[in-house]
């Protein structure tokens, strides 16, 4: 009973402070301290001397909450206390997580049922997903590449944001949904042509087949559907939510520059891989796997707009 208390007030801690790991490692530390005390009767050495007008510290009376507290009605009180757009990112999120997990370990499940060993999983779990995925991008390549930019996009976007300092309550929904459905519409469909359309100039028209002709293409690259697709993704942003079209043309002007300067410090080195090691129909899978970091960067451009915009005002009403 007292390992399955451990847990439950684990669980909850963690749920309260899912935004930032250094407070539930503060508050796991002082449960941890709380009871080595209880059962080494050694509390007074954690403890700060009190006199009879002196009330013991906030931590250590924390201790003896949690230790006196019953641990269910302990993660009762701390999901009360959640925000409400805490629990709810939260709960998306873990709903989403096991989603994920599940599909991903039962891609196989009536072989698994047979009794595979934990070697055996290791190894059959990834060839299998990999082999399903193969034959979905076949069956459907424009579908399965939309909805595989969409994922990397919301991802993109989630760590943006939290690196932009947004605690779990404060993530906005809205503007990650404008990021999924920009992947979803956009950059995988158009992804998926532009690499077919770059593989037929270079292969049928130019015929450039040898091991060098990967060099043209990573410049053809950058020159051409690198910032096509950064303004693509600006304009739609912008159209989403609603802003006139000065307002995104000025977006387009601003951010243009500093998005090219700044892919030009990762993408032609991932498109040294991308065309002269990754077969075509691969392509845009592995162009995902680098734009988690690429969208984390181009979110944060687009998103700043707003702020930037916000500090022009307040320095124009100052002036």
């Amino acid at each position: 009973m007292k390992h399955l208390g451990y847990i439950i007030v684990a669980s909850a801690v963690f749920c309260r402070k899912a935004a930032s790991f250094a407070p539930f490692s503060a508050q796991m530390n002082l449960y941890n301290r709380g009871l080595a005390c209880q059962r080494t009767k050694l509390c007074a050495e954690v403890s700060m001397p009190t006199t009879e007008n002196q009330s013991l510290p906030d931590e250590n009376n924390d201790v003896d909450d949690i230790l006196t507290e019953d641990p269910i009605e302990y993660s009762i009180n701390q999901w009360r206390e959640m925000e409400t757009n805490a629990l709810i990112n939260n709960g998306l999120l873990l709903v989403i997580a096991v989603a994920v997990v599940w599909k991903v370990t039962t891609v196989n499940s009536l072989e698994m049922m047979r009794g595979w060993t934990a070697s055996e999983m290791a190894w059959r779990v990834p060839i299998d997903n990999w082999a399903s995925y193969s034959s979905t991008l076949s069956n459907a390549p424009i579908i399965t590449k939309a909805v595989t930019s969409a994922t990397v996009y919301t991802i993109g976007d989630l760590i943006a944001q939290r690196t932009e300092g947004a605690e779990m309550g404060e993530i906005d929904r809205i503007r990650t949904l404008r990021s999924l459905v920009a992947g979803l519409i956009a950059h995988g469909p158009m992804s998926h042509f532009w690499y077919d359309i770059s593989e037929g100039l270079f292969n049928n028209i130019l015929h450039w087949t040898e091991w060098w002709s990967f060099f043209p293409k990573v410049i053809l690259d950058q020159t051409t559907w690198g910032p096509f697709w950064n303004n693509t993704y600006i304009l739609l942003l912008g159209l989403m939510k609603r802003e006139s079209l000065t307002t995104i043309w000025s977006d387009v002007k601003r951010t243009t520059v500093p998005l090219v300067v700044s892919g030009l410090k990762l993408w032609p080195l991932a498109h040294c891989v991308t065309y002269g090691l990754i077969p075509v129909e691969n392509r845009l899978l592995w162009v995902d796997f680098v734009e988690i970091l690429w969208v984390t960067i181009l979110a944060t451009q687009a998103n700043g707009n707003v702020d930037h915009r916000g500090s022009v005002g307040e320095s124009d009403k100052d002036m």
